[in-house]
C-alpha cells in the first residue's frame, strides 16, 4: 500500500497519538549497535561522531547512558509517503509558533515527533488542530 503524498490529506486525516513513556537521545563514541540491542532502541543513526541512540529513559538510567533532555514521541497516525512533501516542515512550523522543538523521525509507514516531556499535551493538542 503506498503512502499518501498530499499535504492537505495528511494533515487533516491524521490522528497524532502520544505514545507511552519517555524517550532520550543520546550518542556513545565508537558505538556498534550490536553492543546496545539489549537496550532495544527505537532508532539509531550511524554519525562520523559516534552511534546515536534513541532509547526509553529507564534503559537508559539503567545503563547509565548520559543524556541531556527527555523527550515523549507522538505518532502521526496517517500512512505518509516517504516522498510527500511538507509534512515535517508544517508539523515543525506549528510546534515552533509555540516555542516546541521538535525531533522528527520517519519510518516507513508514519513520522514521529519527539517534543520535550514537559511539551507533550500542548504539542499532541496543537497537532490534533490540524484535523479539526
Amino acid at each position: 500500500m503506498a503512502g499518501i503524498e498530499n499535504l492537505e490529506k495528511l494533515l487533516s486525516s491524521m490522528s497524532p497519538e502520544l505514545i507511552e513513556g519517555e524517550y532520550i537521545f543520546c550518542t556513545v563514541p565508537n558505538g556498534k549497535y550490536s553492543d546496545f540491542q539489549d537496550l532495544s532502541p527505537l532508532a539509531t543513526f550511524i554519525e562520523s561522531e559516534g552511534l546515536t541512540l534513541v532509547v526509553t529513559r529507564e534503559n537508559a538510567d539503567r545503563s547509565g547512558l548520559q543524556y541531556e533532555s527527555s523527550f515523549k514521541c507522538i505518532t502521526l497516525t496517517i500512512h505518509s509517503s516517504l516522498e510527500a512533501v511538507g509534512l515535517t516542515a508544517a508539523v515543525s512550523a506549528k510546534l515552533s509558533e509555540h516555542n516546541i522543538s521538535t525531533n522528527i523521525i520517519a519510518a516507513y509507514y508514519h513520522d514521529h515527533v519527539f517534543v520535550p516531556s514537559r511539551s507533550a499535551d500542548k504539542a499532541l493538542s496543537l497537532l490534533s488542530d490540524f484535523s479539526s
